[in-house]
């Protein structure tokens, strides 16, 4: 029966991946006893957006099986590369870019950190906008210092479940930096490389606006997982969302796909729908994946200014859903890559 088992499980496939359960090492234990069969499912991140899809695949096939009444299906959580890690002990680093200012890029950068850490993934979040940072403030956490450990690295802030870095934690308040390239990639290469960032899935970057020495200095000195782009609907935005994707895809950054903030407004009154900067904007970039549309929401900025991410302080708000929706289908994306550049058959986990 425990051979029944396994061939039942090697019909089930992956929804993103399209390949089975069993070949990708997604299958920890799969045991039969009395007539009811246990199955843990090693997902690829914790915020898999189709977790009930796979279980509810696995019940049906394994139910299948003569003899078998019952299945219990439990799972965990195992995030891969698709090779080498980005930095030690750091399976993903992933940019967060809009090519202008004012879309709230931060903003969706924080919530998808916090996120995905509460999903249960190991998160940190860096905050790479030097001249304007906000990160610190959105987390409440603008009156800490960063330290040094013993072995004389930065040790990352936490706060809500993950760990970040920003210069506004380094810096004076209202200190402006005015620095040229050179030192801009000497503090980029601190917060990589000089950071005791630990063992994380994934690493947040939180880019400034444009395409300039910041972007660059990332891109060359890491191995980047991928690039996310916020924007608005409006032809504004778009056209320097546009140079953003232009920019990763000149330095080989795979775009994994387009947020599309302040989508829509729905009046707390009337219930009424507005489409202040229009709608839709962001399926004009290149045919690249719709990762969400996130409303604008008054909570989401009161949230910010009181240093909680919307999607832990209001779960069940429409921005955060979407947010929240945003960052597994951005895990799922990940997690398509990386299984998609290994081996045809993977061991058994």
């Amino acid at each position: 029966m425990r051979d029944a088992l396994w061939a039942a499980l090697k019909t089930v496939n992956d929804p993103e991946l399209h390949r089975d359960l069993v070949s990708l090492g997604m299958i920890e234990r799969a045991e039969v006893e009395g007539g009811v069969a246990q199955v843990k499912v090693n997902l690829t991140t914790p915020a898999c957006p189709l977790k009930g899809q796979i279980e509810g695949d696995v019940r049906s096939a394994v139910l299948g099986v003569p003899g078998i009444q019952d299945v219990i299906v439990t799972f965990g959580a195992m995030v891969r590369t698709g090779g080498q890690p980005a930095l030690p002990g750091v399976k993903h680093v992933l940019l967060v870019g809009s090519g202008k200012g004012g879309v709230g890029k931060s903003s969706v950068a924080v919530n998808l950190a916090a996120a995905l850490a509460q999903d249960g993934a190991r998160v940190g979040l860096l905050d790479a906008d030097v001249y304007g940072p906000s990160v610190a403030h959105m987390l409440g956490r603008t009156q800490e210092r960063v330290t040094a450990n013993a072995e004389r690295k930065m040790q990352p802030l936490e706060a809500h479940g993950l760990r970040f870095l920003s210069m506004a934690n380094l810096s004076p308040a209202g200190q402006a930096l005015v620095w040229r390239g050179p030192m801009l990639h000497s503090a980029i290469q601190q917060f990589l490389k000089d950071a005791a960032w630990g063992e994380l899935d994934y690493l947040i970057v939180d880019l400034p606006p444009g395409t300039g020495d910041v972007q660059l200095s990332l891109t060359q000195t890491i191995q980047v997982t991928g690039a996310v782009i916020v924007t608005t609907p409006q032809d504004v935005a778009l056209i320097d969302a546009a140079r953003a994707v232009d920019m990763f895809r000149k330095a080989s950054v795979p775009v994994l796909g387009v947020i599309e903030n302040m989508s829509y407004f729905v009046a707390p009154d009337t219930g009424l729908t507005y489409d202040i900067f229009g709608r839709g904007g962001a399926q004009k970039l290149g045919g690249l994946p719709l990762l969400g549309e996130v409303p604008l929401d008054l909570e989401v900025r009161k949230d910010a200014d009181a240093g909680a991410p919307a999607v832990l302080a209001h779960p069940d708000s429409a921005a955060a859903q979407a947010l929240t929706g945003v960052a597994r289908a951005l895990a799922g994306r990940v997690s398509v890559q990386a299984l998609s550049q290994l081996p045809d058959q993977l061991p058994v986990v």
